[in-house]
């Protein structure tokens, strides 16, 4: 039996007979090094290497001998394990070159596309490509149509007149102005008059056709105008914004002053167009309105957010001008205070109460999407001040058109038909309303209420002139005739007969 302690494993197997007692003993008493239970490594050294050995394995001993799967793989995997190597590399260096009592620096990060499914990474990069050939088709909102109508303008001849009309074009806001000449249309329609149009451009009992050629083509003017000194006062504020940097001025397609004078004569042609072809109170609103508009909610939006409540009355006064331009037509005298507060006016002020509580959700919603901007521009807007409250006058002003449009029926505007048509609508954009005030504008919906508001005026003004006041009634009687009509003619044309028999008589006689 041997005496001798067994040596460690790391100690090389020696041969015992020449080996003295001594000396073995030293050997078995020496420091057996502490195993390592974690790898030291860099992390991402390891997931490299794994990697590396893991596919250099797999595609020698299985995917490289199938010529098939060598040419599908031989790309990617090379590919992927190039990075890998310059990433180890990279870190290894900053390793070696790193003061000793400095940490360990973070691992350079692996290329997270390479993780993802192919399918996902060719759909991103359609995705990316489809962005920078068409950047307004990944904006939160619809373009600005003044900005695309000068971005048209730049791409024509200097001088040229397609170029200078499209320049003017865009310094009217072509969609703005649009949808104000057809909300004063509305108004004019629904006023309760026995006849929509009359045939003949004459004084008749029925609303005038050249009243409304006047009516419409001077609110266009008067809309015109306002936008133009809009754009005029602030172009430094509008290039800071990617909606608007592409407007005429901000592009310098046409000279400031040159501006001016579009805005001068637009008003002045407008303003003249509603006084002398519609009424006095008209032109006065279309006034009123350049002045509200350029003059106070322009320089207010850099202020205080009270400049969203000033823009609602901007907006509610165009249906104003419509009533009183079909007011005017059946008053007495056709002073302002009968046409704007004597008996029948109620409609007319009911129809700007709904666009002035239709703005807050649609305007609401808008800026949200791009309340960045707004901040950065120094906008002063509740999407960024208080997002809070925005959400609330949302809903709040969402949920005042039912009583508005109820409103409308109890006045004799429209039939109570409209009553429950126009609930469907306005509930449709409370509902957005109400997700949007929830979620404070995220999940989609700022954009989800936007577009509800963007098509619920135009459904609600097609509604009411269709449930107009005794409008169905007219029609019915123009289809089938009014009850009794044919009794009545039948008894006129005995009694035509009768006489006739009567004169014959008298003749023979």
């Amino acid at each position: 039996m041997s005496l001798r302690l067994p040596l460690p494993r790391s100690v090389p197997s020696q041969d015992a007979n020449t080996v003295c007692l001594r000396c073995w003993r030293k050997l078995s008493r020496a420091s057996i090094p502490r195993r390592q239970l974690f790898s030291t490594m860099p992390s991402a050294r390891q997931g490299a290497v794994a990697v590396e050995k893991g596919r250099t394995a797999i595609g020698k001993d299985y995917f490289w001998p199938n010529s098939f799967l060598r040419e599908a793989f031989a790309s990617s995997v090379g590919g992927t394990r190039r990075e890998l190597q310059s990433s180890v590399s990279k870190s290894a260096s900053r390793t070696d070159t790193a003061p000793a009592i400095t940490q360990e620096p973070t691992p350079t990060p692996i290329d997270a596309n390479e993780e993802v499914l192919p399918h996902r990474r060719r759909k991103k990069r359609r995705d990316e490509a489809e962005a920078n050939s068409n950047p307004s088709a990944s904006y939160p909102i619809a373009p600005d149509a003044s900005a695309q109508l000068a971005a048209l303008s730049s791409s024509l001849p200097n001088r040229s007149i397609r170029r200078l009309l499209t320049t003017y074009l865009s310094l009217s806001k072509p969609r703005l102005t649009f949808l104000v000449v057809l909300t004063s249309t509305a108004a004019y329609s629904l006023y309760p008059v026995p006849g929509l149009l009359a045939p003949a451009a004459t004084a008749t009992p029925s609303l005038s056709t050249l009243t409304l050629i006047f009516l419409t083509t001077g609110t266009a003017l008067c809309s015109s105008s306002a936008n133009a000194l809009n754009m005029l006062f602030e172009p430094a504020h509008d290039a800071k914004m990617s909606r608007t940097r592409n407007r005429p001025l901000v592009r310098k397609l046409i000279s400031p002053r040159g501006a001016l004078v579009f805005a001068i004569l637009c008003g002045a042609a407008g303003t003249g167009a509603l006084y002398y072809g519609v009424n006095p109170t008209t032109a006065l609103l279309g006034a009123a309105n350049i002045a509200l508009y350029a003059g106070v909610y322009t320089p207010m939006k850099r202020l205080s957010v009270l400049n969203t409540w000033v823009g609602a009355i901007v907006g509610g006064i165009p249906p104003l001008m419509g009533w009183t331009a079909a007011a005017g037509q059946c008053a007495h005298e056709g002073t302002w205070q009968e046409l704007l507060f004597g008996e029948g006016t109620a409609g007319g002020w009911l129809l700007a109460a709904l666009l002035f509580a239709w703005q807050f959700p649609h305007f609401n919603s808008l800026s949200w999407s791009i309340r960045d901007e707004y901040k950065y521009a120094g906008y002063r807007m509740l999407a960024w001040v208080n997002p809070a409250l925005n959400g609330r006058v949302a809903l709040r002003y969402a949920l005042l058109t039912f009583p508005i449009c109820i409103g409308l029926c109890y006045w004799g505007v429209t039939d109570w038909g409209f009553a429950g048509t126009s609930s469907v609508v306005n509930g449709w954009m409370a509902y957005r309303a109400w997700q949007f005030w929830r979620d404070m504008g995220h999940k989609g919906t700022a954009r989800g209420l936007f577009w509800a508001s963007v098509w619920h005026l135009p459904i609600v003004m097609v509604l009411a002139m269709a449930q107009k006041k005794g409008l169905s009634e007219r029609v019915y009687r123009s289809v089938f005739g009014f009850p009794g009509m044919e009794e009545e003619e039948e008894e006129g044309g005995e009694g035509l007969y009768d006489d006739g028999d009567e004169l014959e008589g008298k003749q023979s006689g």
